[in-house]
């Protein structure tokens, strides 16, 4: 299983994610401003990995922090790696755990507070793989055998502490025995799918097709294609779903064709204080990742750009949500707050 990110004596270290599929190297980011950083130009991406990297990042400030002003420097630290990215709420919901256990230990020596905030830390990052595996299990069953699963992005053991979520399922269909391939699409303009998806199931040895993102509809048109299964980066009480940018045209023609779209997550990335996919702020990345791709210009000079890293694909496109608690059909926000509250 690929190792996402990870806790050393010397800081955290994380696969580079914007070298893959031709360099696997790990980088090491030695106090929290690198972890923020690393977040913000998408090293690590992907909502369970920005909360994990989030908690190391804190745990890793709070070791650094002076005794005299800790406190301070710790709310330093997190407002820092809030401030990377604003769509994916597994980032704020892993720096809101690490904040209450620090309220927690008020009044215990400074030296406690890091070390429990350092297991803490590891621990986000042991139970999220044990999350995955658990949506991998309640999503398994709902794959068609003998068919074609389509994803979107990359909601693999990538973007996440390991085993993954969209691909979670897939890895627990392939582990019950079912006789699937998927198809993978390549997810401009950062492509994540092309240069990540397919690297990890090709590295599991799971049968994988790329198909650039304007062929989805074709797919599902023929026949082939038995279920969609993507990731989140986070999800409105009503069940919309906000993830990387294209997810919705595929929801739509999904539902144009009868093939069911499931979201996988873990119940982390739920927002239930969100109504709605309306008020889910999206991320408005560089211009440069749509007029360029890896340094070579695809656009002319001047070029006007709107560049979006997620849509919202609004619940009623959806047969599905998959968590370590369950799946959620309709009526979404009935049955997501029963999940929320473990009913």
């Amino acid at each position: 299983m690929i190792e996402t990110l990870r806790w050393t004596a010397a800081g955290v270290e994380m696969i580079d994610q914007t070298r893959l599929p031709h360099v696997e190297e790990f980088v090491l980011c030695a106090d929290y401003k690198a972890v923020a950083d690393a977040i913000q130009t998408m090293i690590i991406r992907g909502a369970p990995a920005i909360g994990v990297a989030a908690a190391m990042g804190v745990a890793l400030g709070a070791q650094q922090a002076s005794d005299e002003n800790f406190d301070a420097e710790f709310e330093t630290i997190c407002q820092t790696l809030a401030a990377t990215r604003p769509t994916a709420v597994n980032l704020f919901w892993g720096i809101e755990r690490m904040r209450r256990l620090r309220q927690s230990l008020a009044g215990e020596p400074l030296s406690v507070v890091r070390e429990k905030l350092m297991a803490e830390a590891q621990l986000v990052h042991d139970e999220d793989i044990a999350i995955n595996k658990r949506i991998g299990a309640f999503g398994a069953p709902l794959v068609p055998d003998g068919k074609t699963v389509l994803t979107h992005c990359n909601a693999g053991a990538l973007a996440t502490a390991g085993y993954g979520t969209a691909l979670g399922v897939i890895r627990a269909a392939v582990e019950a025995g079912k006789k699937i391939d998927v198809f993978a699409d390549e997810t401009r303009p950062f492509l994540q799918g092309s240069r990540l998806t397919v690297w990890e199931l090709q590295k599991d040895g799971i049968d994988t097709t790329l198909i650039t993102d304007n062929m989805a509809g074709h797919f599902l048109r023929s026949g082939r294609i038995g279920c969609v299964v993507v990731g989140a980066d986070r999800i409105a009480a009503n069940g919309d779903v906000a993830n990387k940018i294209g997810t919705y045209g595929v929801a739509v023609l999904a539902k144009e064709n009868g093939v069911p779209f499931y979201v996988a997550a873990p119940i982390s990335t739920l927002d239930l204080s969100i109504p709605g996919g309306e008020q889910i702020p999206i991320e408005e990345r560089s211009a440069s990742e749509v007029t360029a791709m890896f340094g070579h210009k695809v656009a002319p000079d001047g070029t006007k750009v709107k560049n979006p890293a997620f849509d919202v694909t609004p619940n009623r496109y959806v047969a599905g949500i998959i968590t370590e608690r369950g799946v959620a059909t309709a009526p979404f926000e009935e049955n997501l707050r029963k999940l929320v509250e473990g009913k």
